[in-house]
């Protein structure tokens, strides 16, 4: 296969406010690559629509009144359209993979600081080598540049290099992997699909370790635990299931009281930090009822994984279609189904402290926050949070919480 690579050019500011870039084709998955790159990927599917699938990288900065996104790398993956990925950066090294189909193709992604005297040996070198080169990955170039209070940093040079392919679901109708997730320390990954199993791999060497029957439907969701012992799945069978990431048995179903004569499933897990320790752990939930829209509502739920006991909820007026916590386990992001709109949390108590009505005109397929605790440069702003969002509208915006001071006292565990 052929792999295609090249550059278009995305808008260097924001149009309109929250608004970071827009690409020309549906998005579904997002990660952040480093502290100031995300990662979009998404397409138009298999089917000879015109519509590319792929991913692009954007890197991220602040101009002392906003979020800036410049694209910095696209990769086209053919036929297959990118509907989840995963990353983990060690050292030097990181790896992407991406569902596509009912296989995960695991990426090479080569980030090497460019200065000046790099990119004038680029652009008088030979003009073959570097097309040949943009052959077999994708290659972006760039210069230094200077954040808002005056501090010079490096840009990157990517290069992306799919490696290894593995199947992860075998459906016998339409096997499809729906998600992805990569442990902490980067050596455990998991998988679920439409077969409803949970797979558990090594990484990155992709080797099988164990494969749970977990589910009677396909899987809507998994996470892994930041000390990676646990290992979350949910599916359209309603279940919520905690597993041993070790052993592969069953710890905890998770299980409250629904309204009476509604019916819920849940729809995205994530386990999120207490204080930075990795042992100590809170799990979040969506769940959304099954039936006529508006009859009942949908929450956000905060479980202890430890025992399986559910501490808060709050409920939302929209059914919720994305879920994430950042990295130091202080907030949560939430994304609904029909008014494409985001609204962020405090971990412990659940308060709101940000809505965006309407961030997107379709709903949120993804949501990251910037990181703030895994080290590399942080972008200098006014924001004590900001969080990504994509949609299949197209369009990647990134929501601000500015900080303030009485959110200190937020900081306190369960």
């Amino acid at each position: 296969m052929v792999w295609n690579f090249y550059r278009i050019m995305a808008p260097a500011r924001r149009k309109q406010e929250g608004l970071l870039a827009r690409v020309n084709f549906p998005l579904y998955t997002l990660q952040m690559l480093t502290s100031r790159h995300v990662l979009v990927g998404g397409g138009g599917g298999s089917s000879n629509t015109g519509v590319a699938n792929g991913f692009e990288i954007f890197e991220l900065s602040h101009d002392g009144e906003g979020f800036v996104a410049e694209e910095v790398v696209r990769h086209e993956t053919g036929s297959s359209v990118v509907m989840n990925c995963a990353s983990h950066s060690s050292g030097h090294r990181t790896f992407l993979v991406a569902g596509q189909e009912s296989h995960c193709q695991l990426y090479h992604v080569n980030m090497e600081i460019l200065d000046s005297d790099d990119i004038r040996s680029n652009e008088v070198g030979d003009s073959n080598v570097v097309r040949q080169r943009s052959k077999k990955s994708a290659v972006s170039d760039s210069e230094e540049k200077v954040d808002r209070n005056g501090n010079s940093y490096k840009r990157l040079k990517f290069q992306i290099k799919p490696s290894d392919s593995i199947q992860t679901d075998f459906n016998e109708d339409e096997p499809l992997q729906r998600v992805v997730r990569i442990g902490h320390s980067g050596r455990l990954m998991a998988t679920g699909g439409t077969d409803g199993h949970v797979r558990l791999w090594q990484f990155p060497s992709l080797r099988k370790m164990i494969d749970i029957p977990a589910h009677s439907k396909e899987i809507d969701d998994v996470d892994i635990s930041p000390n990676e012992k646990l290992v979350i799945s949910i599916s359209k069978d309603g279940l919520a299931i905690v597993w041993d990431a070790e052993s592969g048995k069953k710890e905890q179903e998770l299980k409250w009281t629904v309204p009476e004569g509604s019916k819920y499933l849940y729809k995205r897990c994530r386990f999120g930090l207490v204080e930075g320790n990795v042992n100590n752990t809170r799990l979040f939930m969506l769940v959304n009822p099954v039936g006529q829209r508006g009859r009942q509502k949908a929450f956000l739920q905060l479980w202890l994984p430890q025992d399986g006991s559910l501490k808060k909820a709050v409920p939302c007026n929209d059914s919720l279609s994305a879920l994430a916590v950042s990295d130091d386990g202080r907030f949560v992001a939430v994304g609904t189904m029909f008014s494409g709109s985001v609204s962020v949390y405090i971990a412990f108590s659940l308060q709101k402290v940000l809505h965006i009505e309407g961030a997107h005109s379709m709903f949120i397929t993804g949501l990251e926050f910037l990181p703030v605790a895994s080290g590399g440069l942080p972008i200098t702003s006014s924001a004590e949070a900001a969080v990504v969002s994509i949609s299949v509208d197209n369009r990647v915006c990134i929501h601000s919480l500015a900080f303030r001071s009485e959110y200190n006292h937020y900081t306190r565990s369960l």
